[in-house]
């Protein structure tokens, strides 16, 4: 694909623009609903059926997107114009593979490759982005998480080499906390622990995502346009929140870009990346990129005009479609329409087919809403929804969107049932 795209078919015919997304989550799900506004057809794959993206989309696929041949398999059947990651749980060489056979990778097979495994990731940092970043160590063995954590010094973070929403990771306080610190690697991380890599602990005023999106300009070149950098919390290294735009300085703001322009014209491509960061006063380091819409971004589903909330950027991005901009300098900015938050609805109960209450409460407030996921199951801190909020300040916008979302009560089959044993057995006693 190169340059501007003046025409686009329509789903389900001879002239349809596919999609596939590999992963259907509640990214992919957003994706997909803006592919279905601009007639894009789109075909969803997940481990488990009845996954949000899948939902909404045309046609669906249950495997194991780590086996190769499944994936040779759907690609031939479908033949995308666009190949979309979503997840980290995929066979990499089989993106290679067909990236070789000439299908768009987005935004291509080699950063994925990268920002799927947190060794390539640091490494192409700091070696061909050339950006700050904490300090940083590997073990392989406990011996060597000991000596790492030390030579970081403490506390400090472990990580495992391959994972994602915080799963495998580990604030270490002090030497007492390594063995627990392997251990979480170990056994929780969703993708490989054969290496764990040891961070330095930044004292950071806030940690920030910019989303960042590489896509042609009207004269057939790649530019990068930048929209407000999103806030966020984590807890247990999972987000938790997030905020557009985020409080930081001027000058903060312009290292932002420019460190978010040398990551993604390493990884090059086209689409959108979640660059995350942490900033200090005017000082910021880079620490993870995401090459695709980041879940801190969903803000943008209420800060954005409708159409170019992070997923509709992305879209457009891949699809060859125009992005508007203001020059700002020597950076392209997106205007926000709104400052605006979000803030997750998690499961704090087991069991299958949710039901959500106090909706008629969280409804009622005024400038907010709810996306409900549609996952089939839940389980202890798993993500289900987001509450959103918008209003001209955004401290208002974080305490309307946490009050919804702390509106919000889950029932399972499961969890009723275990009530309901719970409430015969006391009145048997």
């Amino acid at each position: 694909m190169v340059g501007l795209r003046d025409e686009l078919g329509t789903a389900t015919t001879d002239s349809a623009q596919r999609i596939l997304l590999l992963g259907s989550g509640e990214l992919g799900k957003e994706i997909a609903i803006e592919a279905q506004r601009l007639g894009v057809e789109v075909i969803a794959v997940d481990r488990y059926a009845n996954a949000p993206a899948m939902q909404v989309a045309h046609r669906a696929y249950v495997g194991d997107m780590k086996n190769a041949d499944f994936l040779f398999s759907v690609v031939k059947r479908e033949k995308p114009d666009a190949i979309i990651p979503e997840i980290e749980a995929i066979n990499l060489d089989a993106l290679f593979e067909l990236e070789k056979d000439g299908y768009f990778v987005v935004p291509n097979a080699r950063a994925t490759w990268i920002a799927m495994h947190r060794e390539r990731t640091r490494e192409t940092l700091v070696k061909e982005a050339k950006v700050p970043t904490s300090r940083y160590a590997y073990a392989t063995t406990l011996d060597e998480l000991y000596e790492a954590c030390e030579k970081i010094g403490y506390p400090c973070h472990t990580k495992a080499i391959m994972s994602s929403s915080g799963k495998g990771s580990y604030f270490v306080k002090g030497p007492e906390d390594i063995p627990r610190a392997w251990e979480e690697a170990k056994k929780k991380a969703r993708g490989s622990a054969d290496k764990i890599i040891v961070e330095e602990h930044i004292d950071f005023d806030v940690e920030i995502t910019e989303l960042a999106v590489r896509h042609y300009d009207e004269n057939g070149d790649i530019v990068t346009t930048f929209p407000k950098p999103v806030g966020h919390y984590q807890i247990d290294g999972d987000y938790h929140a997030s905020w557009q735009p985020a409080e930081i300085s001027e000058k903060a703001e312009r290292e932002v870009y420019r460190i978010a322009e040398r990551i993604t014209d390493v990884l090059g491509g086209l689409g959108l990346f979640g660059v995350e960061m942490f900033v200090k006063g005017d000082r910021v380091w880079a620490n993870e990129v995401s090459p695709r819409p980041h879940d801190t971004g969903m803000v943008t589903l209420a800060s954005h005009p409708t159409g170019f909330s992070e997923f509709g950027l992305h879209l457009r991005a891949i699809l060859g479609l125009p992005i508007p901009g203001e020059w700002a300098g020597s950076y392209r900015l997106f205007p926000m329409l709104t400052p605006a938050a979000t803030h997750v609805i998690k499961a704090n109960v087991s069991g299958y087919s949710p039901r959500f209450r106090g909706l008629a409460r969280a409804l009622s407030v005024p400038n907010a809403t709810v996306r409900l996921f549609g996952k089939p199951e839940a389980y202890p801190g798993r993500r289900l929804g987001i509450a959103i909020a918008w209003d001209k300040d955004v401290q208002v916008a974080k305490r309307k969107a946490e009050e919804v979302a702390h509106s919000i009560e889950l029932r399972t089959r499961s969890s009723e049932w275990q009530n309901q044993d719970y409430e015969k057995r006391k009145h048997a006693l």
